[in-house]
């Protein structure tokens, strides 16, 4: 690996001379940032895997020594290539890749999902069983309960999860169906605007979906909505299922896993907010123009964000994607933490071009 990126360097390098003409005079000149780059490659494989294989000597000679990588780490290392990302955070790749190969898996979600918010994603694959409910029904939610970390150890249902967070059916039953304020778009609303555009809704992504309750309403319509989502504190995933829809298990800032210009809807709900990084929304919203078909629409729910960032940071960010605006919404966003922060609602359904 490092004879490779030593011989890519090289490469690159003795190119850049030729293609690049000689200063007139010795003054020092910039590296180039491809050169950089595959200079801070180089130097992060040396070290990764001088950390594999420590120097026997130093290390018996050390009073810390470096711990020896499960024998599984290595072995799928040279199966497939791991996120980079992970490499910045051994102690917790080894946690995860430290268990006994064809037994059952460890109880370890919370470690698993610490890695993939960390960029580590997709994880490792391991050869070890999954752990499944003894006699799951559809009649009854609570024969599916597995887990045991969250929101806490004493729990054992779905009756004791947050119910304002999606985990009771009967809750929700008129989201999505009922139109309180401008902010709010409605499932039959939406079908409407694209039966008179002459488009179609089959198939959709609803980004950061928690429950699943979007995709369990638009199934009743025939519509295949799949949900990215993560089990922090509750287990979505499994709600998700439950209800009979898939959960994606992928963070926010990784690229969707659809191939390009399939999707006829991608919805962005409250997980995707002002708290993520601007460049890291720029790339969202590109990721999900490059999933959508053409005519094909983006509707950004109750966004919220601070009243002038709004105008000066976000509008000019979503313009960029050059969609037509069919519904453009704002409002206070009127709960404690949004009359503190001066923070807005912005609901927005846009149609991608047909034709670039």
């Amino acid at each position: 690996m490092v004879a490779t990126n030593i011989l890519s360097l090289y490469h690159l390098s003795s190119t850049t001379s030729f293609l690049r003409p000689k200063p007139p005079s010795p003054t020092t000149t910039a590296v180039p940032q491809h050169l950089l780059r595959q200079l801070q490659t180089i130097r992060a494989t040396i070290t990764h895997l001088t950390r594999l294989h420590p120097d026997k000597t130093s290390a018996s000679a050390s009073t810390n020594p470096t711990k020896t990588p499960p024998s599984d780490l290595l072995i799928f290392s040279n199966l497939a290539p791991i996120a980079s990302s992970c490499h910045d955070f051994p102690d917790l790749l080894h946690q995860y890749m430290n268990y006994t190969p064809f037994s059952t898996c460890p109880k370890d979600n919370n470690l698993a999902e610490s890695l993939i918010l960390r960029g580590c994603h997709p994880l490792p694959r391991r050869r070890c069983f999954s752990r499944t409910p003894s006699n799951p029904r559809l009649s009854n939610p609570d024969s599916n309960v597995i887990w045991g970390s969250y929101p806490s150890a004493t729990c054992k249902s779905f009756k004791c999860l947050n119910p304002k967070l999606g985990f009771d059916p009967n809750l929700d039953s008129t989201q999505f169906l009922s139109y309180k304020t401008d902010l709010d778009l409605t499932i039959p609303q939406l079908i409407d605007i694209a039966k008179r555009a002459n488009s179609v809704i089959r198939l959709g992504v609803d980004v950061g979906g928690g429950t699943g309750t979007f995709a369990a309403k638009m199934k009743e319509r025939n519509v295949t909505i799949l949900t990215t989502t993560m089990n922090l504190g509750a287990p979505y995933s499994e709600f998700n299922a439950i209800r009979g829809v898939v959960p994606l298990h992928a963070p926010l800032q990784q690229r969707l896993p659809v191939f390009d210009g399939v999707i006829d809807l991608v919805r962005c709900g409250h997980a995707v907010n002002r708290w993520i990084p601007t460049t890291a929304m720029e790339f969202l919203l590109f990721d999900v123009d490059r999933v959508l078909r053409g005519g094909g629409y983006l509707w950004v729910d109750h966004f919220f964000c601070k009243g002038g960032d709004l105008e000066k940071v976000y509008k000019p960010l979503i313009n960029k994607l050059g969609y037509k605006i069919v519904k453009w919404a704002t409002g206070s966003k009127m709960d404690s933490s949004g009359v503190k922060n001066g923070e807005v609602y912005l609901t927005a359904l846009l149609q991608k071009p047909k034709l670039r």
